[in-house]
């Protein structure tokens, strides 16, 4: 996803937002759409609403890639506080749907409280070491994109087929290793891209607003894809001691 530079030619003008205050907000945003998240699943893994979620996951999940889709091919047309709240409504449906996917790999029976937290920090860990690199590097890192979508999408693409004819342990091993990595990359990756943002669209506060919620949505992207991986990991940690 890229937030699209064409018709908007800012010139040289002065910063309308410093560059600290506008990374504050985007992990701000970033923060709150987690939290947002995280209680959603709890919520609805805990209440008669898992049920509903269960009901129209396709529905569900089919919402959750309209609006992924139109905060990032429109947040320049929408208005910031249509942004921010298209932002936190594709945080909320996906911490629904997260509860389901937990589900679907036993979370309850597999990890207790204290694995889960593990799980959290070492993302947390994972995140910010990519995220301090991606902001402190003097390397151009725009050379990883079309690499990273390769990636990516080889991922996709390894998955379906791996939910149509299964894959041995080791195979889910390496799927969910080299998903870690992809998405790590990734946070370096869209953490510099955010310099650029700001660079672009300093001069304009509404759209260094847009661009810092925008932005907030593809690192909340990586942080929750990179959460995923670590938990099927020590998911299959765990079933391998037990077996």
């Amino acid at each position: 996803m890229d937030y699209n530079y064409n018709g908007y030619d800012r010139g040289y003008t002065e910063p309308a937002m410093t560059s600290a205050d506008y990374m504050n907000r985007t992990y701000r945003w970033m923060a709150v759409g987690l939290l947002i998240t995280f209680a959603a699943a709890f919520v609805t893994a805990a209440t008669p609403l898992l049920y509903v979620v269960n009901s129209l996951y396709l529905v569900f999940t089919i919402a959750e890639l309209v609006l992924v889709y139109v905060l990032s091919s429109r947040v320049q047309n929408m208005s910031v506080g249509g942004a921010r709240a298209t932002f936190f409504a594709y945080a909320l449906l996906n911490g629904m749907v997260l509860s389901y996917y937990f589900l679907i790999f036993d979370l309850g029976t597999l990890f207790s409280v204290s694995t889960l937290v593990l799980a959290f920090l070492a993302t947390s860990l994972y995140f910010g070491l990519m995220a301090v690199y991606g902001t402190t590097t003097h390397k151009d890192l725009s050379g990883w994109g079309p690499k990273l979508m390769m990636g990516l999408f080889a991922l996709i693409i390894t998955g379906f087929v791996g939910m149509l004819f299964g894959m041995s342990f080791l195979t889910t091993v390496l799927y969910s290793a080299v998903g870690l990595v992809v998405f790590m990359l990734l946070t370096a990756y869209d953490t510099q891209k955010l310099s650029q943002l700001y660079s672009y669209y300093a001069g304009d506060s509404e759209l260094a607003e847009k661009a810092s919620i925008y932005g907030a949505l593809t690192l909340y992207l990586d942080f929750i894809n990179i959460f995923l991986y670590v938990v099927r990991l020590l998911g299959m940690n765990s079933r391998s001691r037990n077996n």
